[in-house]
């Protein structure tokens, strides 16, 4: 599945919506949209994620870096509506507070997959806020490059997929109810010759079973 992408005005914003797949083939694509809606807008980019049935890391560093662009330029960049494709990974890099954000109300025909999230940036911050917004926004670029070695690693280890890596990481981590990073951070240990808690090897070797491929 392509990614496509729309733009329209949204008051003193523009808003883009995007439906399809968000990987690294699309990525790039997704931030050219989404920087030049910023350089455009009097006030910044709301973004419509609610049609996305993939996205990976790579999704998720595209919108992190254009997020920066909007502060530094004094505007926002807001996902204010998600899939819940979009939702799980927001929520397995925390990243739901520093992305997203309130929205009281859904359009005609939004229908049962469009999620929203909280908290709302419309108030002015105080300086806690910005603080904790600050604190959130470093931890999740810290940890978005040791999932994406992780990710790597399953990749060249089983002889699978971008997608299928991806998909391996969440499942294993939901199962073995262990944070997204945390597994990353394990897994990258292993080149090093350390071996995986058992419990953790189990799951990941269920998770690869699932996703159609078998250890080497």
């Amino acid at each position: 599945m392509s990614l496509t992408l729309h733009t329209g005005a949204h008051d003193r914003h523009t808003l883009v919506t995007a439906s399809g797949e968000i990987d690294f083939d699309s990525g790039p694509a997704l931030g050219q949209v989404l920087q030049e809606a910023l350089d455009q807008s009097a006030d910044g980019v709301d973004v419509d994620l609610a049609g996305i049935a993939f996205c990976d890391c790579s999704g998720l560093n595209v919108l992190l870096r254009v997020r920066r662009h909007a502060r530094e330029a004094g505007k926002t960049l807001t996902v204010r509506l998600s899939s819940p494709a979009v939702q799980r990974l927001l929520e397995l890099t925390g990243t739901v507070d520093v992305l997203t954000a309130t929205v009281t109300a859904q359009g005609p025909g939004t229908g049962g997959d469009k999620v929203p999230f909280g908290p709302g940036h419309g108030a002015d911050p105080t300086a806690h806020d910005v603080k904790t917004e600050n604190d959130q926004l470093r931890r999740a670029m810290q940890t978005r490059p040791a999932i994406d070695i992780a990710r790597g690693i399953l990749m060249a280890s089983y002889t699978i997929s971008a997608e299928q890596a991806w998909q391996v990481l969440v499942s294993t981590s939901q199962n073995s109810n262990t944070k997204l990073h945390l597994l990353a951070e394990t897994l990258l240990s292993t080149v090093h010759g350390h071996n995986l808690p058992k419990p953790l090897a189990d799951h990941l070797t269920k998770a690869l079973q699932e996703h159609g491929s078998e250890p080497l």
